[in-house]
Protein backbone atom coordinates (compact mmCIF):
# COMPACT_ATOMS: atom_id res chain seq x y z
CA UNK A 1 0.00 0.00 0.00
CA UNK A 2 1.08 3.91 -0.89
CA UNK A 3 1.47 6.56 1.53
CA UNK A 4 -2.13 7.66 0.40
CA UNK A 5 -3.79 4.63 1.52
CA UNK A 6 -6.64 5.68 3.73
CA UNK A 7 -6.02 2.59 5.41
CA UNK A 8 -2.33 1.91 5.50
CA UNK A 9 -1.99 2.99 9.03
CA UNK A 10 -4.57 0.74 10.35
CA UNK A 11 -3.11 -2.83 12.30
CA UNK A 12 -5.15 -5.02 14.08
CA UNK A 13 -2.94 -6.88 16.88
CA UNK A 14 -3.85 -9.85 19.17
CA UNK A 15 -3.47 -8.38 22.38
CA UNK A 16 -1.04 -11.00 23.69
CA UNK A 17 1.23 -9.90 21.08
CA UNK A 18 1.49 -6.01 22.65
CA UNK A 19 3.66 -7.63 25.05
CA UNK A 20 6.34 -9.15 22.82
CA UNK A 21 9.48 -8.46 24.36
CA UNK A 22 8.31 -8.03 27.78
CA UNK A 23 5.07 -6.95 29.44
CA UNK A 24 6.13 -3.94 30.81
CA UNK A 25 5.14 -3.24 26.93
CA UNK A 26 1.41 -2.83 27.75
CA UNK A 27 1.26 -2.54 31.86
CA UNK A 28 3.34 0.78 32.09
CA UNK A 29 1.78 3.82 31.86
CA UNK A 30 2.30 5.52 28.44
CA UNK A 31 -0.04 7.07 25.40
CA UNK A 32 -0.36 6.22 21.95
CA UNK A 33 -0.37 8.98 19.51
CA UNK A 34 -3.40 7.13 17.49
CA UNK A 35 -6.58 5.97 18.29
CA UNK A 36 -6.60 2.57 19.97
CA UNK A 37 -9.54 -0.12 20.85
CA UNK A 38 -9.11 -2.87 22.77
CA UNK A 39 -11.21 -5.74 22.47
CA UNK A 40 -11.18 -8.56 25.36
CA UNK A 41 -12.30 -11.87 24.64
CA UNK A 42 -10.81 -14.01 27.36
CA UNK A 43 -9.69 -13.52 30.47
CA UNK A 44 -9.58 -10.70 33.33
CA UNK A 45 -6.79 -8.15 34.57
CA UNK A 46 -6.93 -4.55 35.71
CA UNK A 47 -6.54 -1.66 33.28
CA UNK A 48 -5.55 2.29 34.35
CA UNK A 49 -7.01 4.29 31.73
CA UNK A 50 -6.69 8.30 32.60
CA UNK A 51 -5.49 7.77 36.08
CA UNK A 52 -8.45 5.49 37.26
CA UNK A 53 -8.26 1.70 37.89
CA UNK A 54 -10.64 -0.77 37.06
CA UNK A 55 -10.93 -4.34 36.30
CA UNK A 56 -12.08 -5.73 33.14
CA UNK A 57 -12.85 -9.04 31.48
CA UNK A 58 -14.23 -10.97 28.24
CA UNK A 59 -16.64 -8.60 25.96
CA UNK A 60 -15.19 -5.36 27.39
CA UNK A 61 -14.03 -2.42 24.90
CA UNK A 62 -12.12 -0.11 25.95
CA UNK A 63 -11.56 3.08 23.45
CA UNK A 64 -8.39 5.20 24.23
CA UNK A 65 -8.25 8.36 22.03
CA UNK A 66 -4.41 9.60 21.27
CA UNK A 67 -2.46 11.13 24.32
CA UNK A 68 -4.10 9.32 26.86
CA UNK A 69 -1.98 7.47 29.46
CA UNK A 70 -2.99 4.17 29.92
CA UNK A 71 -1.74 0.30 31.45
CA UNK A 72 -2.85 -3.00 31.76
CA UNK A 73 -2.31 -6.17 32.89
CA UNK A 74 -2.11 -9.07 30.38
CA UNK A 75 -1.57 -12.62 31.64
CA UNK A 76 -1.36 -15.75 30.19
CA UNK A 77 -5.04 -16.66 29.68
CA UNK A 78 -5.93 -12.95 28.35
CA UNK A 79 -7.03 -12.77 24.50
CA UNK A 80 -8.38 -10.11 21.88
CA UNK A 81 -7.69 -7.69 19.25
CA UNK A 82 -6.26 -4.44 19.75
CA UNK A 83 -7.50 -2.29 16.32
CA UNK A 84 -4.85 0.78 15.88
CA UNK A 85 -6.38 3.31 13.77
CA UNK A 86 -3.97 5.50 12.75
CA UNK A 87 -2.72 8.96 13.32
CA UNK A 88 -4.49 10.12 10.32
CA UNK A 89 -7.66 8.35 10.35
CA UNK A 90 -11.00 10.30 9.57
CA UNK A 91 -13.07 7.34 10.93
CA UNK A 92 -15.73 8.89 13.20
CA UNK A 93 -14.66 8.15 17.03
CA UNK A 94 -15.41 8.87 20.22
CA UNK A 95 -13.00 12.01 21.90
CA UNK A 96 -13.13 10.80 25.33
CA UNK A 97 -11.73 7.56 26.87
CA UNK A 98 -14.37 4.74 27.40
CA UNK A 99 -14.64 1.11 29.36
CA UNK A 100 -17.52 -0.43 28.19
CA UNK A 101 -18.80 -3.57 29.53
CA UNK A 102 -20.92 -5.60 26.89
CA UNK A 103 -23.62 -7.52 28.43
CA UNK A 104 -25.53 -8.40 25.31
CA UNK A 105 -24.23 -11.88 23.07
CA UNK A 106 -25.76 -10.01 19.79
CA UNK A 107 -23.29 -6.92 20.91
CA UNK A 108 -20.45 -9.04 21.17
CA UNK A 109 -20.81 -11.27 18.30
CA UNK A 110 -21.59 -8.06 15.76
CA UNK A 111 -18.08 -6.59 17.22
CA UNK A 112 -16.05 -9.83 16.11
CA UNK A 113 -17.43 -10.18 12.96
CA UNK A 114 -16.92 -7.02 12.20
CA UNK A 115 -13.22 -7.47 13.21
CA UNK A 116 -13.20 -11.05 10.89
CA UNK A 117 -14.54 -8.67 8.37
CA UNK A 118 -11.85 -5.96 8.51
CA UNK A 119 -9.31 -8.80 8.80
CA UNK A 120 -10.62 -10.74 5.88
CA UNK A 121 -11.02 -7.23 3.69
CA UNK A 122 -7.16 -6.49 4.83
CA UNK A 123 -5.63 -9.74 3.37
CA UNK A 124 -7.86 -9.65 0.56
CA UNK A 125 -6.74 -9.21 -3.19
CA UNK A 126 -10.05 -8.59 -4.30
CA UNK A 127 -11.31 -5.21 -6.03
CA UNK A 128 -11.96 -2.20 -3.58
CA UNK A 129 -10.93 -4.16 -0.86
CA UNK A 130 -9.64 -0.81 0.78
CA UNK A 131 -12.88 0.91 0.32
CA UNK A 132 -14.86 -2.73 2.30
CA UNK A 133 -12.24 -1.86 5.01
CA UNK A 134 -12.69 1.74 5.35
CA UNK A 135 -16.97 0.73 5.49
CA UNK A 136 -16.38 -2.09 8.18
CA UNK A 137 -14.27 0.43 10.04
CA UNK A 138 -17.07 3.47 9.53
CA UNK A 139 -19.70 0.28 11.58
CA UNK A 140 -16.88 -0.11 14.19
CA UNK A 141 -16.88 3.20 14.76
CA UNK A 142 -21.05 3.06 15.13
CA UNK A 143 -21.03 0.28 17.28
CA UNK A 144 -18.50 1.97 19.65
CA UNK A 145 -21.35 5.26 19.54
CA UNK A 146 -24.29 3.06 20.22
CA UNK A 147 -22.98 1.04 23.06
CA UNK A 148 -21.65 4.88 24.39
CA UNK A 149 -25.45 5.68 24.40
CA UNK A 150 -26.31 2.37 25.65
CA UNK A 151 -23.94 2.37 28.54
CA UNK A 152 -24.96 6.14 29.23
CA UNK A 153 -27.55 5.98 32.01
CA UNK A 154 -25.42 3.85 34.29
CA UNK A 155 -22.27 5.56 33.65
CA UNK A 156 -21.09 7.23 36.66
CA UNK A 157 -19.48 10.51 36.51
CA UNK A 158 -16.06 10.40 37.67
CA UNK A 159 -15.91 12.39 41.12
CA UNK A 160 -13.37 15.44 41.77
CA UNK A 161 -10.48 13.36 42.73
CA UNK A 162 -10.83 11.24 39.20
CA UNK A 163 -11.35 14.54 37.54
CA UNK A 164 -7.86 15.61 39.25
CA UNK A 165 -6.03 12.54 38.51
CA UNK A 166 -7.17 12.41 34.84
CA UNK A 167 -5.79 15.96 34.17
CA UNK A 168 -2.40 15.19 36.19
CA UNK A 169 -2.03 11.95 33.58
CA UNK A 170 -2.69 14.50 30.76
CA UNK A 171 -0.23 16.29 31.99
CA UNK A 172 2.27 14.09 32.47
CA UNK A 173 2.01 12.96 29.04
CA UNK A 174 3.09 15.43 27.41
CA UNK A 175 5.36 17.20 30.17
CA UNK A 176 7.28 14.05 31.13
CA UNK A 177 10.60 14.62 29.96
CA UNK A 178 10.43 18.10 31.50
CA UNK A 179 12.96 16.60 34.46
CA UNK A 180 9.50 18.42 36.39
CA UNK A 181 9.00 16.48 40.24
CA UNK A 182 5.45 15.93 41.28
CA UNK A 183 5.47 19.11 43.41
CA UNK A 184 5.87 21.10 40.19
CA UNK A 185 3.36 19.03 38.23
CA UNK A 186 1.03 19.70 41.45
CA UNK A 187 1.64 23.55 41.12
CA UNK A 188 0.82 23.69 37.44
CA UNK A 189 -2.73 21.97 38.57
CA UNK A 190 -3.04 24.25 41.50
CA UNK A 191 -3.30 21.71 44.11
CA UNK A 192 -0.79 20.67 46.75
CA UNK A 193 1.56 17.57 46.02
CA UNK A 194 -0.01 16.22 49.29
CA UNK A 195 -3.55 16.26 47.75
CA UNK A 196 -2.43 15.07 44.36
CA UNK A 197 -0.39 11.90 45.55
CA UNK A 198 -3.65 11.54 47.90
CA UNK A 199 -6.25 11.79 44.76
CA UNK A 200 -3.56 9.22 42.52
CA UNK A 201 -3.95 6.76 45.58
CA UNK A 202 -7.95 7.18 45.65
CA UNK A 203 -7.82 6.89 41.99
CA UNK A 204 -5.79 3.74 40.86
CA UNK A 205 -4.20 2.53 44.48
CA UNK A 206 -0.70 4.39 43.31
CA UNK A 207 0.97 7.76 43.96
CA UNK A 208 1.43 10.58 42.00
CA UNK A 209 5.61 10.02 41.86
CA UNK A 210 4.93 6.30 40.89
CA UNK A 211 2.85 7.18 37.63
CA UNK A 212 5.12 9.85 36.68
CA UNK A 213 8.52 7.38 37.25
CA UNK A 214 6.39 4.71 35.25
CA UNK A 215 6.23 7.02 32.63
CA UNK A 216 9.65 7.57 32.39
CA UNK A 217 11.19 4.27 32.56
CA UNK A 218 8.65 2.86 29.89
CA UNK A 219 10.23 5.43 27.79
CA UNK A 220 13.42 4.58 29.04
CA UNK A 221 12.86 0.84 28.37
CA UNK A 222 11.80 2.21 24.64
CA UNK A 223 14.53 4.18 23.51
CA UNK A 224 17.13 1.40 25.04
CA UNK A 225 15.19 -1.54 22.83
CA UNK A 226 14.27 0.58 19.47
CA UNK A 227 17.27 2.64 19.43
CA UNK A 228 21.24 2.82 19.19
CA UNK A 229 21.15 6.57 21.53
CA UNK A 230 23.99 6.38 24.08
CA UNK A 231 22.55 6.16 27.79
CA UNK A 232 23.82 9.42 28.59
CA UNK A 233 22.00 11.08 25.70
CA UNK A 234 18.54 8.91 26.88
CA UNK A 235 19.11 10.17 30.43
CA UNK A 236 19.42 13.84 29.38
CA UNK A 237 16.28 13.46 26.91
CA UNK A 238 14.40 12.60 30.07
CA UNK A 239 15.18 15.23 32.29
CA UNK A 240 17.40 13.28 34.77
CA UNK A 241 19.96 15.48 36.17
CA UNK A 242 22.90 12.91 35.41
CA UNK A 243 23.55 9.48 33.39
CA UNK A 244 24.11 8.28 37.26
CA UNK A 245 20.94 8.79 38.96
CA UNK A 246 19.14 7.89 35.75
CA UNK A 247 20.99 4.37 36.33
CA UNK A 248 19.94 4.31 39.75
CA UNK A 249 16.19 4.70 39.12
CA UNK A 250 16.43 2.57 35.99
CA UNK A 251 17.84 0.42 37.99
CA UNK A 252 15.50 0.63 40.90
CA UNK A 253 12.53 0.06 38.95
CA UNK A 254 13.69 -2.51 36.65
CA UNK A 255 16.27 -4.60 38.45
CA UNK A 256 19.06 -3.78 35.38
CA UNK A 257 20.96 -1.23 34.70
CA UNK A 258 20.38 0.55 31.53
CA UNK A 259 23.23 -1.27 29.56
CA UNK A 260 22.61 -4.51 31.07
CA UNK A 261 18.68 -4.16 30.19
CA UNK A 262 19.46 -3.15 26.61
CA UNK A 263 22.12 -6.27 26.06
CA UNK A 264 19.47 -9.16 27.64
CA UNK A 265 17.92 -10.49 24.92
Amino acid sequence: MNEQNPVSQLRLVAIPRLAAGGRWRVEAMRAYSEPCLLWFTKGQGRITLAGSTRGYTANNAIFIPPGVMHGFEVGPQVFGTAVFFGKDTDITLPKEPHHLRIRETFAAQEMNITLDAILREMDSSSPANDRATLHYLGLLGVWLERQIAKAAPDVQKPDAAKRLVARYTSLLEKEFRSGMGVAEFAAKLGVTPTHLTRCCKQACGRPASALLHDRLIFEARRLLTETDLPVGFIASSLGFTSPAYFTRAFQHQVGKSPSAFRRAP
